[in-house]
């Protein structure tokens, strides 16, 4: 799976840019994964549902009526 994460970040982040600091650098990749990759990008081992929409039915599933 890290395998996985870390080809998806060099696609879809390092790849696109070059990095004048590595302050800049850090910045993007906190917010590639804490806001992207955490929040919004759809996973295949999840049934093709964001991460936090996964968390949000798993929630609701356990959740006592």
């Amino acid at each position: 799976m890290m395998e996985s994460f870390w080809s998806s970040m060099q696609i879809e982040l390092l790849n696109r840019k070059k990095w004048t600091t590595r302050i800049e650098l850090a910045n993007a990749i906190f917010e590639y994964i804490e806001v992207f990759y955490n929040r919004k990008r759809r996973h295949s081992s999840l049934g093709y549902q964001t991460p936090a929409d996964f968390d949000l039915a798993l929630t609701r599933q356990l959740t006592p009526a």
